[in-house]
């Protein structure tokens, strides 16, 4: 018999426009903001941090450095900062420009902390640090061993310090987040649990009273989170660390308001966890059926992505598509060879 279908509980219809909030528990405000790509928005998350302290609010991941973002964040400000209720605090689930981005801008512009994981902040500092030069040889390297032609490799050249450009100026300290601990915010209580394999150390919050989970991208209710290896870990395996992961989330409890990065808000998180196990078995089956003969990553990755892919996909596709052959790699199913003009070639055993 075939599998059941996986279609995603959804909590909403329609999502609020950018400036616009929703409160989809109490205290808890969805917000939505653009992005410049083929998936063109990201929700994030205004929290009541009221307590006897004081009155005010937690953001919860921030949107991409552009002035659009800013200006629905001008609304925002508008409508719910005041004297009486300030913004106390800047949240970051991990760092990815479109959660990270306007970290800087907020803290500076409130004189507020930011908090998040120390791994993730590590690597937005790093990457900040990345110019066309420093870049260009581990990128080149690792583009040219995965398969690239001239024009993917000139597109790959061009990708140095991006991330800068996509964030505000990380700031220099932070609060750190770790696995585990649990944040008060406000007069509710967030347990953090730290997923891997899409970013190094992603911080979700689930609160109990709420039965909400903050999921960021680590689970999302209709596209698979992107899990990749990059120029700056070229020897990673973050498919078996994401796998890992998902058990995490399994003992929450199988029907939490689920608060995702993308799409829209959900119900039946257990349910969504066994599709995204199901899902990377069956990739994972086609690409140990694909390299029964030496493939190079680029030619893998146009038998897993066979659709058109822009520029911008082409780099979240290679590295899916590595994640999976190391996956591989790893349970000594396949092997990976050099091959002609120094590019890897991976074939079954």
């Amino acid at each position: 018999m075939d599998k059941p279908v996986y279609i995603p509980d959804y909590a909403y219809d329609a999502a609020p426009e950018p400036g616009e909030t929703v409160e989809v528990a109490p205290g808890v405000h969805w917000l939505r903001m653009p992005l410049p790509f083929k998936l063109d928005h990201i929700n994030l998350w205004l929290l009541d941090d009221s307590d006897e302290d004081g009155e005010g609010w937690a953001i919860v991941d921030t949107g991409i450095a552009r002035d659009e973002v800013k200006a629905a964040w001008e609304t925002v400000f508008d409508a719910h900062f005041t004297e009486t209720k300030p913004l106390k605090r800047v949240i970051v689930t991990h760092f990815h420009p479109d959660h990270m981005g306007l970290a800087g801008w907020l803290t500076r512009r409130f004189g507020v902390p930011l908090w998040m994981p120390r791994e993730e902040w590590t690597q937005a500092r790093m990457l900040c640090l990345d110019t066309d030069e420093t870049f260009g040889a581990a990128s080149r390297r690792f583009y040219h061993g995965a398969g690239f032609d001239a024009e993917m490799m000139a597109a790959a050249e061009a990708r140095g310090g991006g991330y800068a450009k996509s964030v505000s100026r990380v700031p220099g300290s932070f609060i750190r987040i770790q696995d585990g601990d649990c944040l008060r915010i406000g007069r509710q209580t967030w347990r953090t649990i730290v997923g891997t394999g899409h970013a190094p150390e992603h911080a979700c919050f689930y609160c109990e009273d709420l039965d909400v989970l903050i999921s960021g991208d680590q689970v999302l209710p209709k596209i698979s989170p992107n899990v990749s290896v990059w120029p700056q870990e070229p020897e990673s395996n973050p498919l078996a660390l994401f796998l890992e992961s998902l058990d995490y989330f399994r003992k929450i409890g199988p029907n939490p308001l689920v608060l995702p990065s993308h799409n829209l808000p959900f119900h039946g998180l257990d349910a969504r966890l066994g599709d995204l196990s199901d899902h990377h078995a069956e990739r994972l089956d086609f690409t140990l059926a694909v390299v029964a003969k030496p493939l190079t990553g680029v030619e893998v990755m146009r038998q897993l992505f066979q659709r058109k892919l822009d520029t911008h996909q082409t780099f979240f596709a290679i590295g899916e598509t590595l994640a999976h052959l190391h996956y591989l790699m790893g349970q000594g199913k396949i092997r990976r060879r050099l091959g002609v003009e120094d590019m890897y070639l991976f074939e079954s055993l």
